[in-house]
């Protein structure tokens, strides 16, 4: 059956999971939190790449904007997941326009899924009843 012969099939996906609220600004902390890594990287990264632009107080607290946080997603995805070294990951950035595209697009096949595991569970579930 191909709908079992797709759920089988190994996909690579985005293997975090950004969970933040809504709003107009985060903190280094809860980035660093999000991303699972420490705030030191965070901050290694927003001298490294040129897109990552947060905000600062008059204390020098950085505030991170959604589009941060996206463009911090693509930069973990390509460092952390896809083992891009950071000179790769800067030329990435630069020569590759869809990069973006290519990040949302992984987020809605991971969406997709775990709906589909979702109802697999609850079918399985119900035949063993």
């Amino acid at each position: 059956m191909k709908f079992k012969k797709y759920l089988s099939l190994k996909i690579t996906i985005l293997k975090m999971k950004i969970n933040l609220p809504d709003k107009l600004y985060y903190s280094i902390g809860e980035v660093a939190k999000a991303f699972d890594v420490n705030t030191s990287l965070i901050r290694y990264w927003e001298q490294e790449f040129p897109i990552i632009k947060p905000k600062k107080n008059k204390k020098g607290n950085r505030y991170f904007t959604p589009e941060d946080i996206k463009n911090l997603q693509i930069i973990y995805h390509l460092v952390k997941e896809k083992g891009y070294t950071l000179d790769g990951a800067k030329i990435a950035l630069t020569t590759n326009s869809k990069i973006s595209e290519t990040i949302t697009l992984i987020d809605r096949l991971e969406f997709v899924k775990a709906e589909l595991l979702k109802l697999k569970d609850s079918l399985t579930e119900k035949d063993e009843e």
